[in-house]
């Protein structure tokens, strides 16, 4: 069985300026697979290469053993889902509609659901927690519903692979939870694998069975949590203080911020 995604010696670059750089990874199937690093790392330009929504200058990206750019489109959308980190705003589709659009690369070319589209769309948003919206436009949702309407679209289509940019990014704990635990369930209950970018070390640290630390388009460190989240990886990622010590949870390392207040205080400082 190929892994569900490999990546090798990827270049991406915008115009003159280089963006991922010689980057290959492995993500087997049924993993949650993790990218973190700081701002401007590359995180997102990856998730979208491995969408096919950017072509590398150099390397390839193989899904299941096949260049992603060989894949007819609606084959590639039969197997990989994308949550994007901003979710559009401004579509006037109630949700249900919304959630029904990711059942459009399996349904016939006249595009007309049949009743087992409608039922995974309530499926997916029964798991999402808005099966209650179902009726309810998309611009009147807060931040968190429309994200997790996006997210029951994404489950809508049946993937293999699903790929999520920030996904808990405008969600208070509560739903980052629910959110978190759900992908893991998925992952667990139905072998999906799950690639997400996340600015959240800790959440990283609880979820994640492996982790992708970028900085400058550079891959830094790759492995488990506990491989990953070392204090010299992370100050070199983040240029930081980031103290790390053992989750309470017994689930990986826990990642504190250390303000530059307390190091100021210390001998020598």
């Amino acid at each position: 069985m190929p892994p569900a995604v490999l990546i090798s010696n990827l270049q991406v670059a915008f115009g003159p300026r280089p963006v991922l750089q010689d980057l290959s990874l492995e993500v087997a199937e049924g993993t949650f697979f993790i990218i973190i690093g700081p701002n401007s790392a590359g995180k997102t330009t990856l998730l979208k290469t491995m969408a096919g929504a950017v072509r590398p200058r150099q390397g390839q990206v193989e899904i299941w053993g096949a260049a992603a750019d060989r894949y007819p489109s609606r084959e590639l959308a039969r197997l990989v889902a994308v949550v994007p980190q901003r979710a559009p705003t401004d579509i006037p589709f109630p949700v249900q509609e919304t959630v029904l659009m990711g059942r459009s690369p399996h349904v016939g070319w006249l595009g007309l659901e049949k009743q087992h589209d409608f039922d995974l769309a309530a499926e997916s948003m029964y798991i999402t927690g808005v099966a209650h919206l179902a009726r309810r436009p998309l611009p009147q949702l807060s931040g968190g519903e429309l994200q997790r309407v996006i997210i029951a679209r994404a489950l809508c289509q049946q993937p293999r692979l699903l790929l999520l940019d920030e996904p808990t990014a405008a969600l208070d704990p509560a739903h980052q939870v629910n959110i978190m635990d759900l992908m893991q369930r998925l992952q667990e209950e139905r072998g999906l694998t799950v690639i997400m970018v996340s600015h959240d070390l800790n959440l990283a640290a609880l979820y994640a069975d492996q982790l992708l630390l970028l900085k400058e388009g550079k891959r830094i460190s790759s492995g488990t949590p506990k491989e990953v989240l070392t204090y010299e990886q992370l100050e070199r990622a983040y240029g930081c203080a980031l103290l790390v010590d053992e989750n309470p949870l017994g689930k990986g390392p826990r990642v504190n911020l250390v303000p530059r207040r307390f190091l100021l205080k210390q001998p020598g400082a």
